[in-house]
Parts: structure tokens; sequence; C-alpha cells
């Protein structure tokens, strides 16, 4: 899968970082499956933090990641995050927790503190009336059991996170840092064991935005009783002795966040002159920004870049036949723009995407267009016009930045911003061959228009490339690496927009006209669904093995199987609650996949396994994933790849009640055009 993320309090993940001292090198980056790609990221921003602490530039706890789903595709946060995929944002945050943090001993010692962030159902920072510091999240049951909740879950219970943040917004009208039902749900049914922070100011606003208290004091003792541990801010500094002495709080409610504080400081070692041995406390300088690393940086660039169109095969050129180049737009020449939300610093000077395509043809032209990105002027349009039609080959760097997507920010519209279109169709109409169209942006843009224009050949996404987007760019357009990135988030039309942003159903409801959102739920037209990616290669996928039947009689409670019909409702549908299920890892099954490349050059891509349930209830999925990897397939050959699939986890639905329930009939899975139907039953 293809996202951009970057988060608070680290270094950019596409930055590059050093290798750890005395341990073994990093395994060829080429054959690394997603997942092994998120581990390596979050390890080598780990090297470079506790680098930058162990020289005194940085603590060893930082607020990543960012694990809420993309619900929206006009939140301007979005682009920190893996996608709109529970089961992907799930997987990410396991990988990234334990990449970061790294486990030694059986004490669960850290070199590192990572933080599963925010908690919960906030994805809103500025529509319309709506603010994140105040909006009211209302969520019912089934989504904050089958979206919201499931990658906090994974992030604590299997990445053993040992920090937890909660939001500023208020959930079904409490605000999510007073909510003792939900704090203590993650430590008392998942097992967290960390420390809760607010998130920066979260804890003021309660009386003074959001009017929930009647006192500071109020405030404190609502979030230190519903198990929040400290605050970003100054707030619980000015006003707790306050509340203590009103009697707002009491002894123990301090005692149990100083608890859960210091656990997480003995986790780190902080007290232990023997965690002075560890390998990492001789991080240094020069762990920082090494050779290693930038190709780490390089690799996630291209396995993340997403080829959207390829007419005729216009894509890859061939150097031999390309000798002048033109490349257009206001980001082409600009180093700063490459870098999304919360970059860090470079290592060194960035290469822009105007320098890495002279490495590869030095007669590039360059003409921004556009003065910036919002594009709201015609000025420079003339100059791009005149350098496009002297080039051989056109490209044409068009989407987002900062302006127009960050935290606090989110957008109004899902179309290019100002007269970029304009500036496209214009290029378009004048060149020699058809024009390529590179977007940036973690965000999703309609560009239906560019789609069914055949003067624009190529479409590819390449996000928030960071300092390596530069060298990266000019590798896929020339063949050097073939392109295989899925698109992480369904690409909406503009008419999206009429959706309100702040109605958190997940389900479509076609009495009120609602849509729904993300691929399990929306049932309107897309401009590119979820899961879509092109490559120059033609893949192709047959399910080799995987079971005709699979029985519940040995993996639940005997008394509930016994009853006669089992789960018959009224509405005929049969299922099983997943929580009766006494076992759910003998119901695990592998998938036997073969992958084909029909094509003539070698090539890696995500394998992505979908399921439906034919029994279902309304409200439940269009379809979900149920397992990815990458593989690497060589041209004219096959390639097998297992995939273990957890029924209970994710083949289940969310019922009304929130409750996990797992349908007795026909399932089928779902590979490319490949589909296969097996049978669950009691």
């Amino acid at each position: 899968m293809a996202s951009a993320t970057t988060a608070r309090g680290s270094t950019s993940p596409r930055a590059p970082s050093a290798r750890r001292p005395s341990s073994p090198r990093l395994s060829s980056l080429p054959l690394r499956s997603n997942r092994s790609l998120w581990r390596a990221v979050a390890e080598a921003i780990a090297v470079e933090a506790r680098a930058m602490h162990n020289a005194g530039q940085a603590g060893l706890t930082f607020w990543a990641p960012n694990i809420n789903v993309f619900r929206d595709p006009r939140w301007g946060r979005g682009q920190e995050t893996p996608g709109e995929d529970p089961a992907v944002v799930s997987a990410y945050s396991v990988e990234y927790v334990k990449g970061f943090q790294g486990e030694y001993g059986d004490e669960g010692r850290m070199m590192l503190s990572a933080c599963c962030k925010h908690y919960i159902a906030y994805d809103l920072e500025k529509w319309e009336g709506f603010a994140r510091y105040t909006f009211n999240a209302e969520v019912n049951e089934q989504d904050m059991s089958d979206t919201y909740q499931p990658p906090f879950r994974s992030c604590i219970q299997e990445g053993r996170a040992s920090c937890l943040m909660c939001s500023y917004n208020q959930v079904n009208g409490v605000p999510a840092c007073a909510r003792k039902d939900i704090l203590q749900k993650a430590r008392d049914e998942w097992g967290f064991q960390g420390y809760i922070t607010s998130d920066c100011d979260a804890v003021a606003i309660i009386h003074e935005n959001q009017t929930y208290t009647i006192s500071d004091e109020d405030s404190v003792a609502v979030v230190l009783k519903a198990g929040m541990d400290i605050n970003c801010g100054s707030f619980l500094i000015r006003h707790t002795k306050s509340a203590i002495k009103k009697g707002k709080i009491q002894e123990e409610d301090i005692n149990h966040a100083l608890f859960n504080l210091f656990s997480v400081q003995l986790r780190l070692g902080f007290f232990d002159e023997a965690n002075k041995n560890q390998w990492f406390t001789q991080l240094g300088p020069n762990n920082v920004c090494t050779q290693e690393h930038r190709e780490l940086a390089a690799e996630a660039v291209r396995q993340g870049t997403v080829l959207l169109k390829n007419d005729n095969n216009f894509l890859p050129l061939k150097r031999s036949e390309v000798g002048h180049i033109a490349v257009i737009g206001p980001a082409a020449n600009d180093p700063y723009i490459l870098g999304g939300d919360y970059t860090g610093v470079p290592c060194d000077s960035t290469t822009t995407f105007v320098k890495g395509m002279q490495a590869y043809i030095p007669q590039t032209t360059f003409a921004s267009g556009c003065k910036d990105v919002p594009c709201n002027t015609t000025d420079g349009f003339g100059e791009a016009i005149e350098v496009s039609k002297r080039a051989d080959i056109v490209i044409l760097i068009a989407g987002l930045n900062l302006t127009e997507e960050t935290e606090d920010h989110d957008r109004v519209s899902l179309l290019l911003p100002g007269r970029q279109m304009d500036l496209i169709h214009i290029i378009a109409s004048v060149t020699k061959k058809p024009l390529i169209l590179v977007l940036m942006g973690g965000g999703p843009v309609d560009v239906s228009f560019a789609k069914h224009d055949p003067h624009i050949a190529s479409i590819l996404w390449i996000g928030y490339p960071g300092e390596v987007g530069g060298h990266v760019l000019p590798e896929i357009l020339f063949g050097k690496y073939n392109p295989g990135g899925k698109l992480p988030i369904t690409w909406y039309p503009e008419s999206f927009t009429s959706v309100p942003m702040n109605d958190m159903n997940m389900r479509a409801n076609a009495s009120r006209g609602y849509p729904g959102r993300t691929y399990r739920f929306y049932t309107g037209d897309v401009v590119y669904g979820f899961g879509y990616g092109l490559s120059y290669s033609k893949y192709s996928y047959n399910i080799l093995l995987a079971p005709k039947k699979i029985s519940l009689s040995h993996s639940s409670v005997p008394d509930l199987i016994s009853r006669k019909p089992a789960y018959t409702r009224r509405d005929g549908l049969d299922y099983v609650q997943v929580e009766d299920i006494a076992s759910c890892e003998a119901l695990q099954f592998p998938v036997h996949i073969s992958v084909s490349n029909d094509g003539v050059m070698d090539g890696s891509h995500a394998v992505l396994l979908f399921a439906r349930s034919k029994p279902n209830f309304p409200g439940s999925p269009v379809k979900q994933l149920v397992g990815f990897e990458s593989v690497h397939t060589a041209a004219g050959t096959t390639t097998n790849v297992e995939i273990t699939i957890d029924p209970c986890k994710i083949m289940s639905s969310a019922n009304p009640e929130g409750r996990r329930v797992l349908f007795l009939g026909t399932h089928v899975l779902m590979v490319g055009d490949e589909e296969y139907e097996l049978l669950i039953e009691v």
C-alpha cells in the first residue's frame, strides 16, 4: 500500500537515518513487504531520534504514530496516516510501534516511547462552523467497533505502545480526555501499560472552550479520574494544587498518574545505570543521515508512488528517444514543497524534480506556470507554454501542499487548487506528445478531467516524497523502477464535498441521501478506488489453495453451539458472536495465491485479498481487506504468496450494538478478478 505519513515529535518517515551499531545490515530493500518496510522506516527514525537524545537534542518520548482512520478526503492531517482501511492502519500501527520502541529483556525495556494518537474519532480540523477544539463527534457503537477503535486496539495489544493520546474533540457529548469508559477500556480490555497524555491544551479547552465543566479545578478532576496521566501544556501545573485544596481530587488520583508515568521511565531505563550498556546509548551524530537510510527513504518513495494512468504504455520513457524535457509547475523546483506535515530537517540540500531530471536528461528546462501551488493567477502561463512547445516530453507537477492541507486546515474542495486545471489543459494542448501529470499531496484530488483526456498519457501520485523525491521520480519515469503502489484511500469526485464533514457515520443511508464513507461502505461514484494502482507489467492471480469449509464446532462455547437453530434471527440470518468463539487461533487459515507477471518488466506490487459475505445485514461492508502482501515477480514468471486469514478479526462485522459477529454461510475471497467461495458453519 502507498501512504504519506508524518507525525509530531518525530523526524519525517521519509527522512533517512542511521544503521544501529553492531546490528545486522538491512535486508535487500526491493524485496521488502509493506510491513517490513514500515518497521524499517520506524527503526530508522528511532535510531535518529535516539542519537539526537544522546547528543542532548531530544527526549525519549515521541508522539507518533497518527493512526486515525482517513475518514474524509478533505481532512488536512490525512497525509499523516496510513489510509482509510482499519486493517491497514492497524497493521501499520503495530509495525511502527515495534520498530520505534524496540523491546529488550523480559521487563519490556524500550529504546524510545511511541504514542498512539489521537484517541478517538478525531479527523476534523476546521470545516465550516466546526473546529477540532469544540467538535462533538457523534459515533454509534457499530462504527466505533469496526472503524474507529481497531487501530488503537492493535497498537496497544500487539504493538505494546507505551503511550496513548486522548484527542481534543468530544465523543458523544463528553471530552475524549474525560471519557473514563474509553480510556479504561484500553487498560482493562486491551492490556495497556503506559501513560495517557492529552493533546496540547486539550484539558484547558474542556472548561474554556467546550464549557463541559464549571471550573478549571473540575477539569483537572474529570481527566485525572478518567485515567489521563499528564497533559501537554501547563494546565495541570497551574490548577492541580487548587483542585486538591478544594477537594476535587485526592492523593490517590495523583498516585495513579505518577505510577503510569514512572513505569514508562523505568522501561526506558531512565534510572538504570545498567541501561548505559545498551547499544543504542552509543548512538550519536555519525548515526544520523547515513547512506543506508537515505536508500531506505528512496525505497519508501519508490514503493509508495502510484501509477494511476498509462495510456498505450506511454511510460516508461526511453532515454535514447528523449533529447529535451520540460518540467512545469511551481512544485517542480521548490525543495520545501516536497515535505509534508511535521517534516524533519533534510540531511542535505533537497533534490528538486528539476535537478533530478537534469541528471537523466541534461537538456531539461523549467517553467513554474503558476507563481505558487494555490495558483490564483495565469501569470506565467505564457512562459510555460513556450517551454512546453519546444520539448520532446513534458512533465507537469501539480497537486497540493501545506497551504491546501495541514494540521488545523481542512480542504473545502477536492479539485486541484486555483488555476492548476487550466494550466494542465493549456499545456496538454500544445505538447508534441501527450503530457505526463505528476500529482503531489497527501489527500485525494478529483482529476476526472485528466483521467479521460487523451492528451494526458500518464498520471502518477507521488505524495510528499521528501528530499529524495527528485532522485526517485526519473527512476520511475525511465523504467529503472517499476511502480507497484496501491491507493490507501478512495479518490472521490468533487460532488462528495456536499457530504457534511462532521457526519461521523461510516455507513450509507439512502433515506437521507448519505453515500457512506471509505471503500467498505461508500455507494457513490469514484475517481479511483481504494487499492487501485497500475504497473508497467500486467499481473494475474489464481487462488491455488484455501479451505472450502470452516467449522466453528470445535472453536465455540459448546452450550451456544448446541442451540437449535444456532443464532437464527427473525430476518433469517445466522451468525456467531466472536466473543463466543473459544479459540479464534484454531480458525486461522492460509490462502495460497499465484501471481503471474504477464509483462516484459520485473516488478513488485501489493497483492490485496478482499472478502465479502453473502449473508449480511444492512450496513455490512461491501467488501473488506482481509490480507495483503508485497510480492516481487520477474517478467514472464509466477510467484506464490501465502496470506494467513484470521476470520474472527478480519472477516467479522460489527452489528448495530457494536459486537463483532461472524456470519454463517458463504463468504467470497477476491484477489484481482479471481473469486473463491468458502463456507463457514457450526
